[in-house]
């Protein structure tokens, strides 16, 4: 995340892994402005059991990229709808990466940070079965709030 103000757009990943039962570490990184402190973070997130990464960033929307380059865990890029072309800037900074550099980018603001999460999940689900288990279960409550009927 690349700024304090992002934290809205962001927090339905949080959200969505809390749910889940998946631990995260949410942390205010930006690729220009603390590029030192976002190196460390991702060259040392192997040491610390991180698995996967979900960034959220605006404008240029250089966070996703420049962490996919740094390491080779999967890499999760939410666009932001912070800068006056209201993300799509954002969507095509972080959908363009170079091959050989993969992003699995998500849509626009919050709806695109909850299915990241959702999607985190699902990639920690293959090695996980609480969250699983946990995932089947958010998925069967979603199904059964869908009325048959609209009234």
């Amino acid at each position: 995340m690349g700024s304090k103000n992002d934290w809205e757009s962001m927090k339905p990943a949080a959200e969505t892994l809390e749910k889940l039962g998946v631990q995260s570490d949410v942390r205010v990184i930006s690729a220009h402005r603390t590029p030192q402190r976002h190196h460390d973070y991702v060259t040392t997130a192997s040491d610390r059991g991180i698995e996967l990464f979900i960034c959220g960033a605006g404008f240029a929307a250089h966070l996703a990229g420049v962490t996919a380059a740094l390491t080779p865990l999967p890499v999760l890029g939410v666009p932001l709808d912070s800068s006056a072309l209201d993300g799509v800037d954002a969507l095509l900074a972080t959908v363009q990466m170079p091959g050989g550099i993969p992003v699995a980018t998500f849509g626009i603001g919050k709806a695109g940070a909850k299915n990241a999460g959702l999607f985190a999940a699902a990639v920690l689900a293959g090695s996980d079965e609480s969250v699983r288990k946990a995932l089947d279960e958010y998925r069967a409550a979603q199904t059964a709030a869908v009325p048959e009927t609209p009234f």
